[in-house]
């Protein structure tokens, strides 16, 4: 028992990273059709809800002073914290997960290239010399929570190997859009604050090449790294991303040192466990300190900072960013070529393009379907990955700004799109698939 809290910590908790993922995109439907609700009745003070989110937070020091509205802190703020989750997931799993060996990676990488490319290439036929034709990057997306919250839903009767293939593929799918964001969605560049932003970062890069294990010397860092990229006009969020990939993964010890050092700790406590007066409290303390000493920084703060995103941060952003009236004019606009585009790529070219290329990678030789995942298993899943929501309408803000009529099409074309993935991915796993008796 002892022996199974101290190993968990040093291993990827698949199981306990989905039902949490799971869990959070019930909370992220709920956040979303709340916010729908409040924004499309006028009874009683809901009629002000939209109005809470231009109302300014200012803080200042001195000359210095940040003056936003509520929903750019939500926006450019908070969500910062969700991209540094982002980045840490990215990390782990490169280093040490699903996409540490070149055959594991490869099917993942090659579903999420072609769940990227379809449905951008989609948006750009219906949109091409259009002025929504920027909009090319939002139906690249797939919201992870949502998608394993339908998984989830479906229990036993979904193999573990296609929980741990979707969750890989929308991990390199963020990779791509955080990528996008930084390249194609920068729209005035300030190079003094850039060059200042990369310095920060390099003294982060210093701090992990020295081994300093401290988080307290890589956060308040970040949150200068985090101006300056505010400043710089890329996109103040990956700065989230660029202090992920700074703050160090690694433990300290070697495998057989650490075993060893578990092996001596364990056989204390067996002694300590052994007395009479013995004290829980004093044995639970030993563990966790135990625990800070054989974890990693980024383990830490993941741990940390999941719940926290996955319960309050997300939430919050759907809360704030699905908060539109569905007005006539905007129901039209679904039928324009923005709204096509977006619910076309998200319903059609993410199963098509993640389908197809995983085919081609399995048929090439270059990887192998997961053990107990078919091909029903797979397309079905692409279909899932039609499920934008968070990241796509994230894009949209950055693509076509955040109050105006094709800002308010494309999320109400997002929310519809990822309805009819979810639904039909939904109806194609549990009519495809049988319940297995040994799954947990």
């Amino acid at each position: 028992m002892v022996a199974a809290l101290l190993i968990r910590p040093l291993v990827r908790p698949f199981i306990e990273f989905f039902r949490r993922e799971a869990a959070s995109g019930i909370v992220l439907l709920i956040s979303a059709v709340l916010a729908l609700v409040l924004a499309n009745t006028e009874w009683g003070p809901a009629r002000y809800f939209p109005a809470v989110w231009d109302q300014h937070l200012r803080l200042a020091m001195g000359s210095f002073v940040l003056d936003h509205t509520l929903l750019q802190w939500i926006n450019d703020g908070l969500m910062t914290v969700f991209f540094l989750i982002v980045g840490l997931e990215i990390k782990r799993e490169v280093l040490d997960g699903e996409l540490s060996s070149p055959r594991q990676a490869a099917l993942p990488i090659a579903g999420a290239l072609g769940g990227m490319l379809v449905p951008a290439l989609l948006f750009a036929l219906f949109n091409h010399g259009t002025p929504t034709a920027g909009g090319w990057g939002i139906p690249m997306a797939t919201d992870i929570a949502f998608a394993l919250a339908v998984l989830q839903l479906l229990g036993a009767r979904v193999p573990l190997g296609l929980k741990v293939f979707l969750t890989a593929l929308a991990i390199v799918d963020d990779l791509g859009a955080v990528l996008v964001i930084a390249g194609f969605y920068t729209k005035e560049l300030h190079v003094h604050f850039l060059y200042l932003a990369l310095g920060t970062w390099g003294i982060l890069l210093v701090f992990n090449w020295l081994r300093v294990r401290s988080l307290w010397a890589y956060l308040p860092l970040g949150l200068v790294l985090w101006y300056f990229m505010l400043e710089s006009g890329i996109h103040a969020t990956l700065a989230g991303v660029l202090l992920a990939i700074a703050i160090p993964f690694r433990i300290p010890f070697a495998r057989t040192e650490l075993l060893h050092r578990l092996d001596e700790r364990l056989a204390l406590l067996r002694e300590e466990t052994q007395e009479s007066e013995a004290d829980p409290r004093v044995i639970s303390e030993e563990l966790e300190d135990l625990h800070q000493r054989i974890s990693s920084p980024a383990q830490r703060l993941e741990h940390q900072l999941h719940s926290v995103v996955s319960f309050g941060i997300i939430p919050l952003f759907a809360f704030a960013n699905t908060s539109l009236a569905i007005e006539p004019a905007a129901l039209r606009g679904l039928l324009s070529p923005l709204g096509l585009g977006i619910v076309l790529g998200l319903t059609v070219g993410k199963p098509l393009g993640i389908g197809a290329l995983s085919w081609l990678t399995v048929r090439l030789g270059w990887a192998a379907l997961p053990p107990g995942v078919a091909w029903k298993h797979l397309w079905a899943a692409g279909v899932l990955g039609g499920i934008g929501f968070t990241m796509s309408i994230f894009v949209t803000l950055l693509a076509l700004g955040e109050s105006s009529l094709p800002t308010q099409v494309a999320k109400l074309a997002i929310l519809m799109a990822s309805l009819v993935a979810g639904g039909a991915g939904y109806l194609l796993l549990r009519y495809t698939s049988t319940e297995s008796p040994t799954q947990t």
